[in-house]
């Protein structure tokens, strides 16, 4: 148990932080995956895939989260340490560039946000997300290749024209 929580605690934090943005919150549901994994097991479950299983009760876990969720305001994020005066260019580019990425994925149905997500943001690959959500390979690849589809078409139809962007430069 010790060796699957460090061989995975990190990868569910970063699961667990984008969906909730808040890094306080993620270390909170993160320990709650491993106490519930634990209490799962300590009572004689069997559980074939642990990395998933993981992912499952973290999924679990943000679904509840969700449904409490509080409107996060500037105040709130400076309080996390968010300070635009401090900020360089290249951090505040990354941080548009994050927050575009956020957008668009915003836009997506739930499903498809989740497949799209634990694929490219958690490093799952199709089984284990299968095993996570209790879906079918097949279902998962489906979500992810509309996911990918809606993403690009969001991202076209945003896109700056090349000349309008020399234009500005």
């Amino acid at each position: 148990f010790i060796k699957a929580y460090d061989d995975h605690s990190d990868a569910i934090f970063r699961h667990c932080y984008f969906r909730v943005f808040e890094r306080e919150r993620a270390k909170e549901l993160t320990q709650e995956v491993f106490i519930k994994t634990w209490e799962y097991l300590r009572n004689g479950q069997e559980v074939k895939n642990l990395r998933a299983f993981l992912y499952r009760v973290a999924n679990n876990l943000v679904i509840d989260e969700s449904r409490k969720k509080k409107a996060n305001s500037l105040e709130a994020m400076q309080e996390q340490g968010f300070d635009p005066k401090d900020d360089t260019h290249s951090r505040l580019l990354n941080f548009v560039e994050g927050g575009e990425m956020i957008r668009m994925l915003d836009q997506l149905e739930p499903k498809l946000r989740q497949a799209v997500m634990m694929r490219y943001l958690d490093d799952l690959d199709i089984k284990e997300i299968a095993a996570a959500l209790e879906e079918t390979e097949n279902n998962i690849s489906v979500r992810l290749h509309r996911g990918l589809e809606k993403i690009r078409k969001i991202y076209n139809e945003n896109a700056i024209p090349l000349e309008v962007q020399q234009n500005h430069e």
